[in-house]
């Protein structure tokens, strides 16, 4: 998928980019598979915000994406690629031969034609099928990973996400996730063949502030510019230096500094994810 650029008849025109819509086939035309959301984001029961710099931004409905792809030995064909407003890749509808539509997070590879299908076991390694990570043969590129069996997918769903199966153990698979990190994950979980689509999306330059604000997203002021009482950064007369280690405004540190918690699952994780500093 290529990036459009733009003429510079404004200054935030120069450096925009955005994806060409050339693989979006259709709109959505299945009206029982949109879901209007709560306009309430960023705030709790009262009215409070309790998540910084964020808002609704643009009218947007929610698309019912099947992540259990619970629905075995049934073939479907891909109807249409679409958009999707609530995330970073495109869906696919799929039609099945029983008459139920269903979306599905678009694969890298698979089109409009195409047909995908669930299964226990026992199926071709091509993108868009579903398996029990039992049963693919160790070296498969997958996403849309279950961690509990039949609980849905929960990782591996963002533009151009993968895991590698690596090996097998007991009632386990080994997987290599995105972050890097080796785990054990068990075979009775779900997933499915290939790479998330849209792979060019990390390489869009939003431009200018506006596009920010129609995803929900508001403007941040530093913490530098603030008075004392407002933010640890906060106080000193012009520019100072940072006084001791960056932190948030309720004084937990920043940068580096871990803050993962003790888990029962860390004895799941086989290495580490690799630290990107």
């Amino acid at each position: 998928m290529a990036l459009k650029s733009y003429r510079p008849y404004t200054p935030s025109r120069r450096f925009m980019t955005s994806l060409d819509n050339s693989d979006i086939t259709a709109k959505p035309s299945v009206r029982s598979l949109l879901v209007k959301l709560p306009a309430k984001v960023g705030r709790n029961c009262y009215g409070r915000i309790t998540s910084r710099h964020k808002e609704t931004g643009t009218k947007k409905l929610y698309r019912i994406i099947d992540f259990k792809r619970n629905k075995f030995n049934i073939p479907g064909k891909v109807a249409t690629i679409e958009y999707d407003p609530y995330r970073n890749c495109r869906i696919a509808l799929v039609n099945y031969v029983d008459g139920e539509k269903r979306y599905i997070i678009q694969p890298k590879g698979l089109n409009v034609g195409d047909q995908v299908i669930a299964a226990e076991a026992g199926l071709d390694i091509k993108p868009g099928n579903a398996m029990r990570l039992k049963s693919m043969p160790v070296g498969t590129i997958v996403h849309n990973i279950e961690l509990h069996p039949g609980a849905g997918a929960q990782l591996a769903r963002s533009a151009g996400a993968y895991a590698q199966v690596m090996g097998r153990e007991g009632k386990y698979v080994i997987l290599r996730l995105p972050s890097g990190e080796m785990r054990y994950i068990l075979g009775e979980c779900m997933a499915t063949i290939g790479t998330v689509g849209n792979e060019d999306y990390i390489n869009i330059t939003i431009g200018k502030a506006g596009r920010s604000r129609y995803k929900g997203v508001r403007p941040q002021t530093r913490g530098a510019a603030m008075n004392p009482v407002d933010h640890p950064h906060g106080g000193g007369e012009g520019k100072t230096g940072s006084s001791g280690h960056p932190r948030t405004p309720w004084g937990m540190p920043t940068k580096g500094f871990k803050t993962r918690k003790k888990k029962a699952s860390d004895k799941l994780i086989i290495s580490k994810r690799k630290n990107k500093r």
